[in-house]
């Protein structure tokens, strides 16, 4: 199972027509299980926690002032220009906001009106928008008004979707209210998870469309279904294949997609704000994720898992995934403590004994390590959130707001979990031998993830049986279908498409502008830079693509219905010279630069034609994920 080890999603693994989710075995229902493995694993944490309890500082959660949560949501979602005084120039936020759904303007008007009292009552000096001004300049803009009375009538045209010139551009479908009837006739089966449609739109159609018919309370039926995700004929896009300034879009739509999710489902949504606390600015315990990279980048250039995570998982797999109990049974706690100050002193030296590491010591250092954190590996901010996914009303619910919440983890967070919950899955993969189910995983790794020690020292009761319950729920879903979670949806993909179309727009008309104020001069300059290479000499039909750390460094590619962007590759692998001999196909992929996207890797099953059709004006490029 090499391909799980690997950090970067490997697109040239030919994957079935629907990838499906069903490979952590038995259907393990947890209302049949006392939670017994749970509360010994709290035990074993208080063991292992020892006398040193009093030493640490605690984490407070700072309880905010009204209207502060809704003015930092607004500048997370990156609309705070919306306020500030110096919103001067607030096109951007018009952009962006034109290519909302309309739960997701909903979930954004709400803040915004919360902000403006709020303003209004602290009677701040600079001038307040209107929430419906900021909607209506937005409509006004794509040559339609909307009274913004009611969310449902905030619409925009994206179903127009049409160029300067009133030609039709590319189609993106943006999961608006012209959809509900979609949702409907979606050729989706009942356990494939629909990408293509905003979260908080099914969810909101769905309400409309069976009214009473929602069970509440997700842990109803606790078998977990085979979600599956159906093939996009455009490409499955993964974490790490956009390029940084379209991964900062994604986290913007991310956040307003799940509060917009929340909102039509009824339940709050509220990000906690940490405090800072002065942490460890050295060795590997209770050392900030961020230092550690930074420390083992020096060492490991490039590297996005602390080494000493990645050594402790190497270290319990040497030995062997099938030991039975494994991750259950505690390593002996002096033994561990003492271990643990020897890592400490010598890890970086490179003068520690790793014979000495019996398999179950290497386990609870592992635990060890995700508990002492100075902030949760699921961050302040969103370990409640996660917490909460359990009362969502149904198991699609949750993992859509799962898959979102993983979108707005720090980098080094969702690496790092990326590596432990591929871990966990290889160990569930022996569970024969080493009888550790899904659910037994889940049921010992929830307090290390969940219980977080700088909350304050109140341990966690009996009595605490559903939060306990849900959060070794939530545990099962993130092993269980973390392929899917770490796959962007569809539609925030096309929102992020739209943004860049729209943006290029805006700065076209401002070089129009400045061009005919210009002399001839520069506007003769201007047109040349205009054309883009390669326009005149490839035909209708066909992509020149670019590779220029092969020996074949172009090739025009004619497109046909069936050509993916692995034939692609492979084409061009195959012309390769003596010296290239090394080269491996899995390390080189098909990107698509430019037109309406900034960078993106593409999948080895992505149809090129249907792409083509998508971005028209994009470079194609083949390169390895390293250059």
């Amino acid at each position: 199972r090499s391909g799980q080890y690997t950090m970067n999603h490997d697109h040239s693994k030919k994957t079935p027509d629907r990838a499906s989710f069903d490979r952590s075995g038995s259907q393990d229902s947890l209302d049949e299980l006392s939670m017994g493995e749970y509360w010994t694993e709290v035990e074993n944490i208080h063991e292992t926690r020892g006398n040193n309890h009093e030493e640490r500082v605690a984490l407070a959660v700072k309880e905010p002032d009204e209207g502060e949560l809704e003015e930092e949501w607004l500048k997370e979602a990156g609309l705070s220009n919306l306020f500030s005084e110096s919103s001067g120039d607030s096109t951007e936020s018009v952009v962006f906001l034109s290519t909302l759904t309309r739960t997701q303007k909903a979930a954004v008007e709400k803040r915004v009106e919360t902000v403006t009292q709020t303003m209004r009552k602290k009677n701040k000096q600079h001038q307040i928008p209107d929430v419906r001004d900021i909607f209506r300049l937005q409509n006004d803009s794509k040559g339609k008004v909307c009274d913004g009375s009611e969310p449902s009538t905030v619409r925009t045209s994206e179903k127009k979707n049409e160029t300067q010139d009133g030609a039709e551009g590319p189609k993106f479908s943006l999961g608006t209210d012209e959809q509900k009837s979609l949702i409907e006739d979606m050729p989706f089966s009942d356990n494939d998870i629909n990408l293509e449609i905003a979260f908080s739109e099914q969810a909101s159609n769905l309400k409309d469309i069976s009214v009473g018919k929602m069970c509440k309370g997700g842990g109803g039926d606790t078998l977990l279904p085979n979600f599956r995700l159906p093939k996009d004929k455009t490409g499955t896009t993964k974490i790490g294949d956009l390029a940084p300034q379209d991964m900062k879009k994604v986290y913007s739509l991310a956040l307003i997609e799940l509060t917009a999710l929340y909102d039509v489902l009824g339940t709050e949504f509220k990000q906690q704000k940490a405090v800072k606390i002065k942490t460890k600015d050295s060795g590997l315990f209770g050392v900030p994720l961020s230092f550690l990279l930074e420390q083992d980048q020096k060492k490991v250039p490039g590297t996005k898992i602390p080494l000493i995570f990645q050594k402790l998982i190497a270290q319990i797999e040497e030995a062997t995934l099938e030991t039975e109990g494994l991750l259950r049974i505690p390593g002996v706690a002096t033994r561990v403590k003492s271990l643990c100050q020897e890592l400490e002193a010598k890890f970086y030296e490179g003068t520690f004994n790793w014979e000495n590491v019996k398999q179950h010591d290497a386990a609870s250092l592992l635990k060890l390590f995700i508990r002492e954190l100075p902030q949760p590996l699921l961050t302040v901010q969103y370990l409640k959130a996660f917490q909460d996914v359990q009362n969502l009303p149904t198991k699609r619910q949750q993992l859509q707001a799962l898959n979102l919440l993983v979108l707005l983890l720090p980098e080094a967070n969702r690496d790092t979990l990326k590596v432990l919950l591929e871990f966990l899955q290889r160990v569930i993969d022996h569970r024969d031998k080493n009888k550790m189910t899904l659910k037994n995983v889940a049921m010992v790794m929830a307090p290390n993830l969940f219980t977080f020690h700088r909350f304050g020292s109140k341990t966690i009761e009996q009595s605490d049986f559903v939060m306990a319950a849900g959060t070794a729920n939530v545990m099962r879903f993130m092993i269980r279908y973390q392929e899917l979670l770490w796959t962007i949806p569809k539609f925030i993909i096309n929102q992020v498409r739209k943004q860049n179309t729209e943006r290029q727009k805006e700065k076209k008309d401002k070089a129009m502008k400045k061009l005919l104020k210009k002399m001839a001069y520069d506007r003769e300059k201007h047109e040349k830079q205009e054309k883009t290479p390669n326009d005149a000499d490839v035909p209708q039909g066909v992509i020149r693509v670019q590779a220029p750390h092969l020996s074949k460094v172009s090739m025009a590619i004619q497109l046909t219905e069936e050509l993916k962007a692995g034939d692609i590759v492979a084409r061009f692998l195959s012309q390769k010279s003596g010296n290239v001999q090394t080269l491996k196909e899995e390390e080189f992929f098909l990107y698509e630069i430019g037109g309406n996207i900034g960078e993106r890797c593409l999948d080895g099953d992505t149809y090129m034609k249907d792409l083509y059709q998508l971005n028209p004006n994009a470079e194609w490029v083949i390169k390895s994920k390293q250059s």
